[in-house]
Formats: C-alpha cells, structure tokens, sequence
C-alpha cells in the first residue's frame, strides 16, 4: 500500500506538465497571392465565428513580423490583407478565435475568419478566413475563401497555401526555456 501512494505522488508531479496550457504569442499575415486568378465562392455565412471567441484588447501585440510585411509589399506578387499578433494559452484542447477587420455591417467584415488552435507535438492550425466584398447596403455580394488545415511547427513560420489566398503563421511560446546556445568548442 505505502508503494502504491508513493508511486501515485511521484505520477502527481510529473503527469501535470504535460496537459498544462501554456501562454504563446501567434502572429499571422493574410496574403492574396496577385498572380493567381481570385476564386470567387459563396458568401461568408452570417455565423462565420460559430462557437469562437474573440481576440481582447489587452491580448494584442505588436506584429514582429514587419520585414516580411515589407518583402511581400515590395514584390508586387502578393496583397498583405491582414496582419495581426496576439497573445494566448494553447493547449491540448482546441481553442477557436475569431478575427476581423474592417467596418462591421450588419455582423459582417470585409476580412473576417477563425483559427483553430490545438497543441500536441506540432501545433495543429485549422484556419478559415473570407475576404469579402460589401456592397453600399451593407451585404455580402461575393467573397474569397482560405480554408486550410496544417501542422505547424513552433517558432517557425509556416505557409499555407491555398491558392489565390494564403497564410503566414508564427506561433511562439512565451513560457519555454530559450534553447541553449551551440558552444564554440566541444569540450574533451
């Protein structure tokens, strides 16, 4: 029996960490790629962020991701539509966040879409965003859709290509030792 608590307390604190959810920093730039003819779906539904939550005020960052912005500028090949960095825990359950821009009508944005967020070995991104056109009354006339899932790996940037429509991801964790520095010398 004493064996049994032992193990139970040792399993205690070592179990923990791993279904812990952790603070992240996710930037992500919306891009319409110029060469790719826009593929027109039907309009953004009126729940496009069923079930999500949005960002707060108070969890948003300033984008780092700056010289990226700059370089898909410059190049002509492609529209920065959107650009946004926040700060959130991830976890092992899925969290959905809904983003926006632009003047709201009638519950609707000119960009508006949801991330769905899980973290396991890699992050796992199920994005789906519309660029919509709005007319002088306020309705949805057309949109473009970005519909993509991945496996994103952390610190990195990812793409995801969808075509006319395309996505720059960055999740970083806030709460992660910094890796060791690679020393000049192996010592004997």
């Amino acid at each position: 029996m004493r064996l049994f608590r032992s193990l139970t307390l040792l399993m205690t604190l070592a179990v923990p960490t791993a279904f812990a959810d952790d603070l992240y920093q996710i930037e992500m730039i919306l891009v319409r790629q110029n060469a790719v003819p826009a593929i027109v779906s039907k309009a953004a539904p009126e729940d496009w962020a069923a079930g999500a939550q949005p960002i707060s005020k108070d969890s948003l960052r300033t984008p780092s991701l700056n010289s990226e912005v700059e370089k898909l500028t410059a190049s002509n090949e492609y529209t920065v539509l959107l650009h946004k960095a926040w700060q959130q825990n991830l976890g092992e359950e899925a969290s959905k966040i809904a983003i926006s821009d632009g003047k709201e009508q009638f519950g609707q944005f000119p960009i508006e879409g949801t991330l769905n967020l899980k973290l396991g070995r890699f992050t796992d991104v199920d994005a789906d965003f519309w660029v919509n056109q709005i007319d002088a009354n306020g309705m949805v006339t057309a949109s473009e859709r970005l519909k993509q899932e991945s496996h994103t790996k952390n610190g990195q940037l990812n793409f995801l290509d969808n075509g006319h429509l395309g996505l720059l991801i960055k999740i970083t964790s806030l709460t992660a030792p910094a890796p060791r520095p690679v020393p000049d010398e192996i010592p004997d």
